[in-house]
């Protein structure tokens, strides 16, 4: 892993941007509002629909500040990504959200906004269907991308960058119903066809670690905010997902929604 990629992993680890308004809790930032307030509201554009869009090309790294940033993020929340609050400042929020874009329109994802992305963010892919005949409410996870789309209505809601299952076997030992077990398992996120079922609101212990927010979809395995979301997979079967994303999924996403799981991560 890169120095800018170790970067965006400490970043995400504290991630954690809430946009409110006074109909509840919004993910995205309303475009032309941002441009002049940054005050939230919900957006999301699909990439077929989206406002025509000029880069302004600055080489933009995690950390930076000023209007540029102001200026990506604005167009992140304009496609249906979750860049966090529209305030200027590149953190964990607003790399996820890159990240995402990055892997759908076939950037290697990377902390740093340069030439390439600057000229997808002008002309950009929409992620790809997964399941052309899916109910218009869906959720697809797409595991060799490891990205997550949210379709409301037939509409691309939010696109998010996720880290599901690691593949890799484990046995671990924890304390659990008051005494010490040990749990041994596939770390595997599985494909197919599920449902959203019952969620939990905060964090939720789990006899594998602590769950924010998390929304089940088959058996034990759930969509749920992480401290550490990484670009490789690396939990033990759930979808994790960006603290931000988590915190506002729950108004997005309802009981019995489809959800597709396909693909392969190939490390």
């Amino acid at each position: 892993m890169g120095v800018g990629q170790r970067q965006g992993v400490a970043a995400l680890m504290t991630a954690g941007a809430v946009l409110l308004s006074s109909a509840g809790v919004t993910l995205f930032a309303d475009a032309a509002a941002a441009r002049t307030s940054a005050s939230p509201a919900v957006s999301a554009v699909t990439a077929t629909g989206a406002s025509p869009f000029a880069a302004p090309g600055k080489t933009l790294k995690l950390g930076a500040k000023g209007a540029t940033v102001k200026v990506l993020q604005t167009r992140l929340a304009e496609l249906g990504y979750a860049p966090g609050r529209i305030d200027g400042r590149y953190g964990g929020a607003t790399l996820a959200a890159v990240w995402a874009f990055q892997k759908v329109n076939g950037i290697t994802p990377t902390s740093t906004v340069a030439r390439r992305t600057w000229a997808a963010l002008e002309t950009p892919l929409a992620p790809k269907v997964l399941v052309p005949n899916g109910k218009p409410t869906r959720v697809e996870v797409n595991l060799a991308k490891q990205v997550m789309v949210l379709y409301v209505g037939g509409v691309v809601k939010l696109v998010s960058h996720t880290s599901s299952g690691s593949g890799i076997s484990y046995c671990e030992t924890a304390t659990w119903e008051g005494r010490a077990q040990r749990f041994c398992g596939d770390a595997r996120t599985p494909t197919g066809d599920y449902k959203t079922t019952w969620r939990r609101d905060g964090w939720h212990k789990s006899y594998l670690g602590q769950l924010y927010n998390p929304i089940f979809f088959n058996g034990g395995i759930a969509f749920h905010g992480a401290l550490s979301v990484p670009l490789a997979p690396a939990s033990h079967g759930c979808v994790r997902l960006p603290m931000h994303v988590a915190e506002v999924l729950p108004g997005l996403l309802g009981t019995g929604v489809p959800v597709h799981v396909r693909g392969r991560f190939v490390r």
